[in-house]
């Protein structure tokens, strides 16, 4: 029998100082900094690689799935809930989408309503579900307290066990304070808050009566760690107003559903939930309560509307595919993805049913609810969650010197941080920094749209406290490029390729990218001989605008001549940011796009060179 050497004597172990130095190396002289540390949005800077020495000191490193602090996840095995949500604004079609859901994969159900329900509706809306397997939850504005109430009548009346029905709500105050610059009750102190919990305290034991919709810092513009930080913020506010109106800690904490958004940073939106779970027991434990059970986060976690689009909207599936993945790597107890044309227009059974089989594919096909915990281990996820959880911490400190989330939203430091983080997403989208694709890279050439698409932005309320605002990326670009497809006439843009073969290519599909954002129509050729060729054959196109696509180095020469050339019948641009800028400046020649262009900015102003 031969011997049983192992290989791994062989190797010597690496020292993170080795590793670094290779690095270093292979770098060639680049900038460490700047070349392979990513600082992200929220001020976290994150190295190349990582070992076990950076995670071998956490103090959570050994507990299990189920334990304190809930790193791990919130329960001892990880199945978590397809949710699929339907507007309630006609009760039997939403009952009908229900019920078919459900045979279809649904494990549980959202009814979205714009105005508090009636016992009636309620009834339409519950029809032929099981309560006792299905949660159902009520997504209203915040406002609504009646629903557990209208939930335990609904029960007597069809002999359903209280004990077993799950769901939760809707109600969240706080939101609606966020959303709408008011309280639902038109008090300061939000009163509704506990006289709410002590009208259904008693009632539906394993009913959630309270949301947390941090939710929508992200999809206002906020960060990783502001949605995070708010969350609990919020979370603590009701705690801390329950408990001192006497209320059990033990009763209450329970009562709670954390409603967070799933953005596209894959591995951050993983950590995050992880760290939410792990800050939210800190949290708990100053409430001294009998059970460590109580301390842990219930988390639905929903797909970002920040990132999703109205054009290329086929992208959005994509987009809400990897949303799904980290939300079941991080643990969240229910996931909804929103169909791919949410964001405009009433969804169909079709956009549904995507939105469904996506989660389908993830329990059935990849087995993503067979693992515990996939995460646990990596060295950079479980640095992330250390990262994340500092720095949300930090920020909620911030928010509680302030004397909690309602003075500190009643003094506008929230909706400040938010306006400071969403100022530098629009610049990194406007810049191409970050990256949407159809929108600001990659846009779908051919594609046309309906100006109806595009929703109008949510009202301001006058005589409240400054609200949030819900935003997405696109938005800007979005209505750029419908006031193209709007126009009396269509906008040509007419690349003329010139000289060395390479970056006339790799120029004109950049510049083509570049103007087709704006929804202009793309001229493309093979190249031409001379630039008289080019310019007759952009003239005899009718060419609004004209893109000189070459190298550098014959910008000097070629440049000016289809400047002159074309004079005032059409826009002279030239792609690149030449060493001869300056000479082509002086000859006249005043429009150049490159990497470092403000794409939005830019695209703007040809449009209004161009009278739209």
């Amino acid at each position: 029998m031969a011997e049983n050497n192992s290989l791994f004597g062989e190797f010597k172990p690496i020292s993170y100082e080795e590793w670094h130095a290779q690095v270093i190396k292979d770098l060639k002289g680049a900038d460490y900094g700047r070349k392979v540390v990513w600082n992200t949005l929220e001020g976290i800077s994150l190295e190349p690689f990582y070992r076990f020495e950076d995670v071998k000191d956490l103090a959570y490193s050994d507990a299990l799935p189920g334990e304190k602090p809930f790193v791990r996840g919130s329960e001892p095995s990880h199945s978590w809930k397809i949710r699929q949500d339907f507007r309630a604004a006609d009760p039997a079609e939403a009952n009908r989408k229900a019920l078919k859901a459900l045979q279809k994969g649904a494990q549980s159900l959202g009814f979205v309503t714009c105005t508090p329900l009636t016992y009636q509706q309620l009834e339409t809306l519950l029809n032929g579900i099981d309560l006792t397997t299905v949660p159902v939850h009520i997504v209203g504005n915040g406002s609504d307290a009646s629903v557990p109430g209208m939930m335990a009548e609904y029960a007597a009346k069809h002999h359903i066990d209280p004990n077993a029905i799950k769901g939760s709500s809707g109600f969240d105050p706080l939101a609606f304070l966020m959303l709408s610059g008011k309280t639902p009750c038109n008090s300061d102190s939000c009163q509704c808050v506990e006289s709410a919990f002590a009208k259904a305290g008693n009632t539906l034991p394993n009913f959630k009566l309270l949301n947390i919709n941090a939710r929508h810092i992200h999809n206002a513009g906020g960060s990783i760690v502001q949605e995070l930080a708010t969350g609990l913020a919020m979370g603590a506010e009701y705690l801390q107003r329950l408990t001192d109106a006497g209320h059990s800690f033990d009763d209450v904490a329970p009562r709670m559903l954390f409603v967070f958004a799933q953005g596209s940073n894959y591995f951050m939106e993983i950590a995050k939930l992880r760290a939410a779970r792990l800050l939210w027991s800190a949290i708990c434990d100053e409430f001294n309560p009998k059970s460590a059970d109580s301390g842990h986060m219930c988390i639905f976690a929903e797909t970002s509307e920040w990132n999703k689009t109205i054009y290329d909207p086929y992208v959005n599936i994509l987009r809400a595919t990897t949303e799904a993945m980290s939300g079941a790597l991080g643990g969240a107890s229910a996931i909804c993805v929103q169909p791919f044309d949410a964001v405009y227009s009433c969804s169909d059974d079709f956009s549904e049913r995507i939105a469904r089989n996506i989660q389908i594919i993830l329990k059935e096909e990849a087995h993503f609810d067979k693992v515990n915990d996939p995460a646990a281990g990596s060295y950079y996820i479980e640095h992330l969650t250390k990262a994340i959880a500092e720095e949300a911490w930090k920020l909620f400190l911030q928010i509680q010197d302030l004397g909690g989330f309602t003075p500190a939203f009643r003094q506008e430091f929230i909706q400040k941080f938010i306006d400071e983080t969403l100022a530098k997403r629009n610049s990194n989208v406007e810049t191409r920094r970050e990256i949407i694709l159809g929108t600001n890279q990659y846009p779908n050439f051919n594609e046309k749209v309906d100006a109806a698409r595009l929703k109008k932005p949510h009202p301001v309320l006058e005589g409240g406290i400054r609200p949030i605002r819900l935003h997405r990326a696109a938005e800007a670009f979005e209505a750029m490029r419908l006031k193209t497809d709007s126009a009396a006439r269509e906008i040509n843009v007419f690349m003329l390729k010139i000289g060395n073969v390479a970056m006339r290519q790799a120029r004109a599909q950049f510049a083509a990218n570049f103007f087709a954002c704006a929804g202009f129509r793309i001229i493309d050729n093979l190249g031409y001989e001379t630039v008289a060729e080019g310019v007759n054959d952009a003239l005899a196109a009718k060419a609004d605008i004209v893109v000189m696509c070459s190298s550098d180095d014959e910008y000097a020469l070629l440049a000016p001549e289809m400047f002159g050339l074309l004079g005032n019948k059409a826009i002279s641009v030239i792609a690149g940011n030449p060493a001869c800028r300056p000479e082509l400046e002086a000859a006249g020649i005043s429009n150049y796009i490159h990497v470092k262009s403000n794409l939005l900015a830019e695209l703007k102003q040809y449009q209004q060179k161009l009278g739209l």
